[in-house]
């Protein structure tokens, strides 16, 4: 009887124990904590860095829908980063302790102040703090990067702002992945075809807030021949000053093109029958804008 009794008492710890389903290794321990906003409501979108005490990220994600983060690590001082679109980032610290778990409990993030919009007006973009760039699979494994050297746009701002526009046009025939011989066969007729077809235009016709800093902002573009409707995933960074005093405001944008929705249909395949060039192109801006004049 008091074998059952001890029995019974051992399940009990271990239905109850917040480690009894997670399998841990002897010098290690579980960190956790679950994020919520001003109103309790989970934050499902929240990504998590914890690092050493050297400063070196140790386990990186996101929460799960309920808000909740968990990671096991060896024993050990932490410092743990939340972050979420549209609040202030959270840090605090940790002691995990072996075959212990170590909860920070319910985390509440602070809606942060969004960034100043740019003033009503022309604005265009200043190209010498701009970057165009791509990216491209190779055979199915490496990732080629490249760039356009050559471009130039213009944004209207509006008030309000969803009603701005914008308009890019880059130099199709500056592209440069750091290859020569790569590169001339990317201006070629197989690819770009730059005698044919020498810029590459968006022209914007909506810009959607998506909450905190997150935009999105949708147009058509003209590449090869074909008019498209692309959207920009874009991240606003807010308002600055130059060197000599001038207001700049700035963002960073992707999007991912399919090459056969431009008819950019060349393709080569390896005996394995691995595509030499991916289907499809990663596209990352990085853009400076100043006032017009």
């Amino acid at each position: 009887m008091f074998g059952r009794l001890m029995a019974n008492r051992t399940n009990r710890v271990q239905r109850t124990s917040p480690l009894a389903a997670v399998r841990t290794p002897p010098d290690a321990g579980v960190l956790s904590c679950r994020v919520l906003d001003p109103v309790n409501e989970p934050v499902a979108n929240a990504e998590f860095a914890v690092s050493d005490a050297m400063g070196r990220t140790v386990v990186s994600g996101g929460a799960d829908p309920y808000g909740s983060f968990m990671a096991t690590v060896p024993a050990g001082e932490y410092r743990l980063a939340v972050s979420a679109d549209g609040f202030t980032p959270y840090r605090a610290t940790a002691l995990v302790g072996e075959n212990c778990l170590a909860s920070l409990g319910d985390v509440t993030l602070q809606v942060a102040q969004p960034p100043d919009l740019p003033a009503p007006g022309d604005w265009e973009i200043e190209p010498t703090h701009s970057s165009i760039g791509f990216t491209a699979r190779h055979i199915g494994l490496a990732r080629i990067h490249g760039r356009f050297n050559s471009f130039a746009g213009a944004v209207r701002i509006d008030d309000p702002v969803e009603r701005s526009a914008m308009h890019i046009v880059i130099d199709a025939a500056t592209i440069d992945t750091g290859v020569r011989m790569r590169d001339d066969h990317l201006r070629s007729a197989d690819f770009l075809d730059v005698q044919r077809f020498p810029t590459l235009e968006f022209y914007s016709d909506r810009f959607v807030h998506r909450g905190g800093t997150k935009w999105a902002v949708t147009g058509a573009l003209s590449l090869h021949g074909v008019t498209r409707t692309v959207t920009l995933d874009t991240e606003y960074l807010g308002l600055g000053n130059g060197m000599e005093g001038e207001t700049r405001a700035a963002c960073r944008a992707t999007t991912e093109l399919h090459r056969d929705d431009f008819t950019v249909s060349w393709q080569t395949m390896l005996a394995r029958g691995i595509a030499v060039v991916g289907p499809s192109i990663r596209v990352d801006l990085d853009v400076q804008i100043v006032p017009k004049g």
